[in-house]
């Protein structure tokens, strides 16, 4: 699954960055964050390519924020 160092540095990023976004959900009691870090954990461990891992990631990213103000 993680062919190359780049992929492993890039879900390792990621994976950090989701994990933040979980614990702020969860401290703050939001389902949109919370989800949202919980999807980009998923993202970097079932994506093998660092560069579409980072496309999904960032999409990811601008969805979380735009549902934010929506929920």
């Amino acid at each position: 699954m993680l062919g190359d160092s780049n992929t492993l540095v890039a879900s390792f990023f990621w994976g950090t960055i989701g994990t933040g976004f979980a614990i702020f959900g969860w401290k703050q009691k939001s389902m949109v964050p919370l989800f949202g870090g919980i999807a980009m954990i998923a993202v970097s461990y079932f994506i093998g390519s660092a560069l579409w891992m980072s496309v999904v990631e960032i999409g990811l990213i601008v969805v979380v924020y735009w549902l934010r103000g929506r929920f």
